[in-house]
């Protein structure tokens, strides 16, 4: 447990703050930009209200699941924090990964969630505030 709670802490560490404008070119730089039919707008709009564009974010969640990172991946489903009862981490990766600055683990998961049969409507926050809005101001004036 002590290992676990050092991992998560150096992860954290590690993480990186984006800018809006810096978060869309990276998401661009990745093949984000219509990515099963999801334009760029959407990332950045669901990036934003899931974790602020911070990729050291996390939440618990009361059914006991936390998720992890900028698109705040569940541990229930998507990856493995050795502590969510009955994981199923679909990703193949550990939570942890998800908290670092390195966000290439973080953009490969989020692919494999948006083709799963919900979509990018799996991220609740993107159906919140993202879903049948005007999200071209989350590019506005970024150059992407």
């Amino acid at each position: 447990m002590k290992s676990l709670v050092f991992l998560l802490l150096l992860a954290v560490a590690s993480a990186r703050q984006y800018t809006r404008c810096e978060w869309a070119r990276v998401l661009r730089a990745n093949g984000m930009d219509g990515y099963c039919g999801n334009s760029l707008a959407n990332w950045v709009c669901l990036s934003k209200w899931e974790s602020g564009y911070n990729t050291g974010a996390t939440n618990h969640n009361s059914d006991g699941s936390t998720d992890y990172g900028i698109f705040q991946i569940n541990s229930r489903y998507w990856c493995e924090d050795n502590h969510t009862p009955g994981g199923r981490n679909v990703c193949g990766i550990q939570c942890s990964e998800l908290l670092t600055g390195d966000v290439s683990i973080a953009i490969r998961c989020a692919k494999r969630v948006v083709r799963d049969p919900n979509g990018i409507r799996a991220w609740v926050a993107w159906r919140s505030h993202c879903m049948n809005q005007d999200v071209s101001s989350y590019v506005a004036g970024c150059g992407v």
